[in-house]
């Protein structure tokens, strides 16, 4: 364990500097699994913050959709606190993330893996691998796998270390995606609604998956005030 950790420390070094950059962090991740792509979310609580970084475009494609939909492996590995593997995603042993699949295989993934990231009793969200063909991760690729992933999440702490308190580091924020339109929007759907943030997420992923449209889209309504969430109805468009 102790060489495979130095291998993987080794090459998140550039010139001999300890390389600080999330987007390098995501495309070592990549390169030691031997996979296609990789990506990175954080999550507090029962709610997805969003994408820290991510490899190419499969990759964040598939870290929209986690975020948009609320399901995927990432997810799990979170809510779980283990590796969820799935190493075929069309024609997998057990049907689940029904929202999540059909767009994902459009995307170009064929096998998806999401590893929690987690620092002692600190869990950060998770790291998510993909592969363009089918097939379970070897017993290298798995091992190589959760090193990376304890690593990754060492590497995250050591970045937030010195942000302003309630603030993020500006390392993370440089490649990172976190759509905070939709943040806002959850605060103003748990007022309307007398419900937690969570539980106000749930609803604008609902509405949205519901209407055919993407989550910032719907969140962006809410927060420019086209539209509106109540009790009785759920939710109603003020222009109409």
């Amino acid at each position: 364990m102790g060489e495979r950790r130095a291998r993987i420390l080794a090459r998140l070094v550039v010139d001999g500097a300890p390389e600080s950059q999330t987007k390098h962090l995501c495309q070592v991740c990549a390169e030691v699994t031997g996979v296609s792509g990789a990506g990175i979310m954080l999550m507090s609580g029962d709610v997805a913050r969003g994408s820290v970084c991510s490899t190419n475009e499969v990759s964040a494609a598939i870290e929209q959709l986690q975020y948009d939909l609320g399901e995927g492996p990432c997810v799990d590995a979170y809510h779980l606190d283990r590796p969820v593997l799935e190493p075929d995603l069309a024609d997998p042993a057990a049907s689940r993330w029904l929202a999540f699949t059909g767009p994902a295989l459009e995307a170009g993934v064929r096998a998806i893996f999401g590893f929690p990231l987690q620092v002692g009793a600190v869990r950060l969200g998770a790291l998510n691998l993909y592969c363009d063909r089918p097939g379970p991760l070897g017993d290298e690729q798995h091992a190589d796998a959760l090193v990376m992933a304890d690593v990754a999440a060492q590497a995250l702490l050591v970045l937030q270390a010195n942000a302003p308190p309630g603030g993020l580091a500006v390392e993370l924020e440089a490649d990172a995606d976190f759509q905070y339109v939709v943040h806002q929007a959850s605060g103003m759907v748990s007022a309307q609604l007398h419900v937690s943030v969570g539980q106000a997420l749930v609803r604008l992923r609902a509405y949205a998956f519901g209407n055919g449209r993407s989550l910032t889209e719907v969140a962006r309504d809410v927060v420019e005030r086209r539209l509106h969430f109540d009790e009785s109805s759920g939710e109603r468009d003020p222009t109409l």
